[in-house]
């Protein structure tokens, strides 16, 4: 379920734009205690000290698989699939739509609204409200 984006170049790493996303998120959330952690699951593109300390932070546990940590699993296991990231997995959804998938807008404003539309629409069919 996406919870908030953030806009830049395609030649932008993702792990410089965790503050923006983070900071862009509107839903209010609960607090973060010992007994009710709130978790972010993380690919590996993310495993730096930055992003765990940013995580922190803003009261998420970091969940972030460590570069070489899933190549290691897999050659242990034979024929064991690698796990679908969430974030990969929300990236897939947001793909079928093609106004998103091939951007033909210029101005960031406008494409802004493309996705906060798009993910409106899988937060509605995610919740069974919508199609």
């Amino acid at each position: 379920m996406p919870i908030g984006l953030a806009v830049e170049g395609a030649n932008r790493h993702d792990m410089k734009l965790v503050r923006e996303t983070l900071e862009s998120i509107v839903v209010d959330r609960p607090q973060s205690t010992e007994e009710q952690p709130q978790g972010m699951c993380l690919d590996k593109g993310y495993d730096y000290q930055e992003v765990r300390d940013t995580l922190q932070e803003f009261g998420f546990t970091a969940h972030i698989r460590s570069r070489g940590e899933e190549a290691k699993d897999l050659k242990a296991e034979a024929g064991r699939r690698a796990r679908r990231w969430v974030v990969e997995r929300t990236h897939s959804w947001m793909n079928r739509f093609r106004r998103i998938l091939i951007r033909w807008e210029k101005k960031a404003q406008n494409y802004i609204a493309f996705l906060h539309f798009a993910c409106a629409l899988i937060a509605f069919r995610a919740a069974g409200l919508f199609g």
